[in-house]
């Protein structure tokens, strides 16, 4: 028999959402990262949707975004078809309304694309990646965007 918790869940799940995803951006930004630093990193960016897919408030924008940062994890570790799943998955969970993240999806599988060595499947995402942030309106979000496609060759 299952006990119940003495705390709340849903506020756990929501400290626990960004608290991993915040963490697992640490890692990200870390470019001298041990092997342990990588499994940690990894872990912290699935831990993160999975708090996600427990709250109530959890929307198609929130996953999407987890999507994306997996990606971008598995791309940093030079797993090309890990980063092309989770890359895939962002994408298709956006709201097409959303060119902000569709564009980032898009940067997601240029780059997995890229960790791959399939240059003209790169250049197909980073073409429309580019063609998203000249729609987005945003001079934030669009500066954000051009910026990490511009890491991307």
């Amino acid at each position: 028999m299952t006990k119940e918790p003495a705390f709340d869940k849903e506020t756990a799940h929501k400290f626990f959402s960004a608290n991993c995803f915040n963490s697992a951006w640490q890692y990200i930004e870390n470019s001298d990262r041990t092997d342990d630093e990588d499994q940690r990193m990894i872990s912290l960016a699935h831990a993160s949707v999975w708090h996600w897919t427990q709250r109530s408030d959890c929307t198609a924008n929130n996953l999407s975004i987890g999507y994306w940062q997996l990606s971008r994890v598995y791309a940093l570790l030079g797993q090309a078809d890990n980063a092309k799943r989770y890359a895939k998955l962002c994408l298709d969970i956006t709201p097409d309304d959303e060119l902000f993240l569709i564009g980032y999806g898009h940067e997601a599988l240029a780059r997995a694309e890229m960790v791959g060595g399939t240059t003209e499947k790169m250049n197909e995402h980073l073409t429309e990646a580019k063609r998203l942030a000249d729609c987005i309106a945003d001079a934030q979000d669009k500066e954000l965007l051009v910026n990490d496609l511009n890491t991307i060759k």
